[in-house]
C-alpha cells in the first residue's frame, strides 16, 4: 500500500507569489488543504481576501504580504517577512507572472522589459532569497517555478513571454544543479491550456477553442484542480529525489507534437 504520509506537508511553511486568482489561488490552497501554513503575495494585498480567507477555512494560517516582484528588494522583503511570520520557509512557488499578446514586429522595449522582469527576473531574485533563508536555517526547501508550454514550443505572438518562460526553465535546471547540495530542490510546472483571467482573451475565440481542444489528447482544457496534485507532490517529501524537472501538466500537448 501507497505511504501517502509523503504527500504530507503539515508544520511546512510557504510561499505563493501572485496568489490572489487564478493558478496561485488554486495552488496555495492546494498546500494549504496538505498542510501547509501558507504566505500568499499580490501587488494588492486586498486582493488576497478570498485566498486567505480559503486558506484559514482550512486550518491552516494565512498571511498577505503586497509584492510587486519587479522589484528586487521587495522580493527579499516578502521572503523575509513570511519567514518571519511563519517561523520559517520551507516552499516557495514562484507564480506571479504577466503576458500580452502582441506580434513581434511591434513589441516594444517596455513590454518586453514588463514580462521578462516580472516572470523572469522576480522569479529569480524571489528563488534567491528563499534559498539564503533555507541555507540560513539549514532546512533545506523546494522550490517550485511556474513555465508554460512556451517554455518548449514557439507560440506567435508571445515572443517576450515565451521567452521569459524558456529563460525560467533554464533557471530551474542551473539552480538544481547548485542548490542541490543545500538541500534545495528546484522544478516547475509547465500548464498546458488553462482558463484564467490572463489567458481569457484566448478563450473568447470559438475558433481557437476548437483548434487547440484537437491538439490535447485528453480532449479537453485544464482545470485549476488539475494543478493541485503537482504543485503538492513536487512541494512534498515524495518528490525528494527528484530536482531540475518540468513536469507538464498539459493534457498530453507536448507529448503528441
Amino acid at each position: 500500500m501507497a505511504d501517502l504520509s509523503m504527500f504530507d506537508l503539515t508544520g511546512r511553511r510557504a510561499l505563493v507569489t501572485g496568489a490572489s486568482r487564478g493558478i496561485g489561488r488554486s495552488i496555495a490552497v492546494a498546500l494549504a488543504r496538505a498542510g501547509a501554513d501558507v504566505a500568499v503575495t499580490a501587488r494588492d494585498p486586498a486582493d488576497l481576501a478570498d485566498t486567505t480567507v480559503a486558506v484559514l477555512a482550512l486550518g491552516r494560517r494565512a498571511v498577505a504580504l503586497p509584492l510587486d516582484v519587479t522589484d528586487v528588494a521587495a522580493c527579499r522583503q516578502a521572503v523575509d517577512e513570511a519567514a518571519a511570520e511563519l517561523g520559517g520557509l520551507d516552499i516557495l512557488v514562484n507564480n506571479a507572472g504577466t503576458e500580452e499578446v502582441r506580434p513581434s514586429l511591434e513589441v516594444d522595449e517596455a513590454l518586453w522589459d514588463r514580462i521578462l522582469d516580472t516572470n523572469l527576473k522576480g522569479a529569480f531574485f524571489c528563488a534567491q532569497a528563499a534559498a539564503q533563508r533555507m541555507k540560513d536555517d539549514r532546512c533545506g526547501g523546494a522550490i517550485v517555478n511556474l513555465c508554460s508550454l512556451t517554455s518548449h514550443v514557439g507560440v506567435p505572438t508571445a515572443v517576450a513571454y515565451g521567452a521569459s518562460k524558456s529563460g525560467l526553465l533554464g533557471m530551474t535546471r542551473a539552480l538544481a544543479a547548485e542548490w542541490a547540495p543545500l538541500g534545495i530542490r528546484v522544478n516547475a510546472i509547465a500548464p498546458g491550456y488553462f482558463r484564467t483571467a490572463m489567458t481569457d482573451v484566448f478563450y473568447r475565440d470559438t475558433g481557437w477553442q476548437a483548434a487547440m481542444l484537437g491538439k490535447i489528447p485528453l480532449g479537453r482544457f485544464g482545470e485549476l484542480d488539475d494543478l493541485a496534485g503537482a504543485a503538492v507532490f513536487l512541494a512534498s517529501p515524495a518528490s525528494a529525489y527528484v530536482t531540475g524537472h518540468c513536469l507538464a501538466v498539459d493534457g498530453g500537448f507536448l507529448a503528441s507534437i
